[in-house]
């Protein structure tokens, strides 16, 4: 038979068994050997092995040998051969050419130069003469070989060296394959898992919900009852102790819930920085429910070893029934995170039950919240400016930006009414664009009318500081109204700098680089070290009203705000008293050196076009 009728005839065989979906599905040894089993079949060769580079790249390791000597012992692989290492140290020149030349076709293995050093303990006890090797790739890196071996001196032709290289590019695509099914399993485990806790995010949450639900309805019998665990102050160890407390304590109570035993337990899932879901099913009669709820409310009341000292948290616990509360999963997920909302507001360290009630409450957010989805779509939140004062309270110095929203329904609305609900949904970054969208806006239009505006101060919060885009954005913002980011001032509150602090640095960093000065709003009500502080790029200090609000009578407030007048000077910053609503508070911060001042005194927020009128009318 002719070379060429010869290749056609080893690749069509090649091609019927890679080819064959129940090739496809076996396992990678049962793959291997199957291909090694057709080498020595269509070659009429005695042995073929599969071989591979570890990390270390320092050796070859046998993966894989089928030796037709040992019939009828498991599919004629030689098993203690498996793991079996040739170092690169013992045959140097052997590694040199499967590196350079990549085939090694060698006739008499035992003499050629590249082969010779195997003949020690190997070639000549194995009896194998002619040698025939191809390589393995894993993507674009050399990873392994194909080895066949012949008992008899054997010039290798043009049809075996083309079948042991295609052989060994199978191989190299099941590496291929299997890789993208690693990165693939990997990739699914991030999507569906919490790395924190290794328990289901709540994406599985809502597949295994949706499963449930739909099974309930195709039987017309079961019942399930979702309870929405939120562990209580969880920010006050965080605040106190650091992230790395507030997460450990997480870890802790996700192990306990993962552990305790329960009737019905179906299903657990972390949702939320510090929120579980726990899906019961069948055993929903509230007697049964009262057991499930104490014995989760006694594991985390247990205390929690963190920081050399031992910490007492507890948890409130929303319960929602399917079918009896609603009708699909998401209403389902809804109602027991309102009903645990409604623990909150009772106390805390308890559970409750969905009821009419809170179903009425909770029907009015999930609409506000559909509607405030709508508003930000088309830009329709409003801007209201509040002026902040030079310390003589005459002349205004700069500006704060306060967002309102003007509700068909329910007329003008403050931020207390639905920034709540913003922050719940996951709307905060977006919010805060659409602010910057309105004072860009109001600055251009200022500008057209030659009406110099002085700076004016954003709040950003601490969902957008963790955006590491947000300086970007923000230059893409105003360069869109052709505002100078030095026109603006960003204020966060202590709180919102408690989270990643190099990825926060950077973010607030790169604002101070585009051109933006940083204020800390709400100063003395949070928790910030003064190493945050003096580390990060701010400018300005806003002492909050609850330390004006009694001045200059409560010597404590006073004792407070001079310290924190104090605390700036150090530092280099400039200070505002937020607050400010008399005579009385103004005189006393004058007196002491406060640079700024602002509050009802002057001014309540106002619509833009009213602080222009007020201020820079003719």
């Amino acid at each position: 038979m002719r070379d060429s009728e010869v290749l056609v005839t080893h690749h069509k065989a090649l091609m019927e068994l890679s080819h064959n979906i129940g090739f496809i599905e076996m396992p990678r040894p049962r793959k291997l050997a199957a291909l090694t089993e057709l080498c020595t079949r269509l070659l009429g060769i005695q042995r073929a092995s599969i071989w591979r580079f570890p990390p270390e790249r320092d050796r070859i390791t046998c993966e894989w040998l089928h030796d037709e000597g040992q019939p009828g012992r498991n599919n004629g692989i030689k098993e203690e051969s498996v793991g079996y290492s040739l170092f690169r140290s013992d045959h140097p020149e052997y590694f040199q050419a499967i590196t350079a030349e990549r085939v090694i076709a060698v006739e008499n293995a035992q003499n050629d130069p590249r082969t010779r050093s195997f003949d020690r303990g190997y070639l000549s006890v194995q009896n194998i003469h002619a040698m025939l090797d191809a390589p393995i790739f894993d993507g674009e890196q050399f990873s392994g070989v194909v080895c066949l071996e012949s008992h008899e001196r054997r010039e290798w032709s043009v049809p075996d060296i083309s079948l042991a290289v295609a052989i060994a590019d199978t191989i190299s695509l099941m590496n291929t394959h299997e890789a993208w099914l690693r990165s693939k399993r990997a990739l699914e485990y991030v999507r569906r898992y919490d790395s924190l806790t290794g328990l289901a995010n709540i994406d599985s949450l809502r597949d295994r919900l949706g499963h449930l639900v739909r099974k309930i309805k195709r039987r017309g019998a079961g019942s399930l009852a979702l309870i929405w665990i939120d562990v209580d102050r969880l920010k006050t160890i965080n605040d106190g102790l650091g992230p790395q407390a507030g997460d450990q304590v997480i870890a802790d109570i996700g192990l306990r819930l993962k552990e305790i035993q329960l009737a019905g337990k179906d299903f657990l899932a972390r949702i939320g920085g510090d929120e579980f879901a726990l899906v019961i099913r069948n055993y929903t009669l509230p007697s049964s429910l009262n057991e499930v709820t104490r014995e989760i409310q006694s594991r985390i009341r247990q205390p929690i070893r963190v920081s050399d000292q031992n910490l007492t948290v507890s948890a409130s616990l929303g319960i929602c029934h399917f079918p009896g509360d609603c009708r699909e999963p998401e209403e389902l997920l809804r109602g027991a995170e309102a009903a645990m909302y409604h623990a909150k507001r009772q106390g805390r360290d308890r559970s409750t039950l969905f009821d009419s009630e809170i179903q009425m409450t909770a029907r009015s957010r999930f609409a506000l919240e559909s509607e405030l989805r709508e508003t930000l779509k088309t830009n329709g939140l409003d801007v209201f400016y509040q002026p902040i004062m030079d310390r003589t309270g005459k002349q205004l110095e700069s500006m704060e930006a306060l967002v309102r929203w003007q509700h068909p329904q329910r007329g003008w609305l403050s931020p207390i009414e639905f920034l709540d609900v913003a922050r719940s949904a996951g709307l905060m970054y977006e919010l805060g664009a659409c602010v910057l969208r309105n004072v860009c806006a109001h600055w251009r239009d200022a500008k057209n009318r030659n009406i110099p505006l002085p700076t004016i101060s954003v709040n950003l919060s601490a969902e957008q500081v963790l955006v590491p885009e947000l300086p970007e954005r923000v230059k893409e913002i105003c360069n869109t109204q052709d505002m100078p980011v030095s026109a603006l001032q960003f204020e966060v509150t202590e709180d919102s700098i408690q989270g990643d602090f190099s990825l926060i640095g950077r973010v607030l960093e790169q604002l101070v680089e585009a051109g933006a000065e940083l204020a800390i709003d709400d100063f003395g009500t949070g928790y910030s070290s003064l190493s945050r502080l003096k580390s990060l790029p701010f400018s300005r200090i806003k002492i909050d009203r609850s330390f004006i609000k009694n001045l200059p009578d409560d010597e404590d407030d006073c004792a407070i705000t001079l310290s924190i007048i104090g605390l700036a000077r150090g530092l280099g910053l400039s200070v505002v008293a937020e607050g400010v609503e008399n005579d009385a508070h103004e005189a006393w911060l004058f007196e002491k050196g406060c640079d700024y001042l602002q509050g009802y005194l002057y001014s309540k927020p106002l619509p833009f076009s009213e602080i222009i009128g007020r201020y820079y009318s003719d």
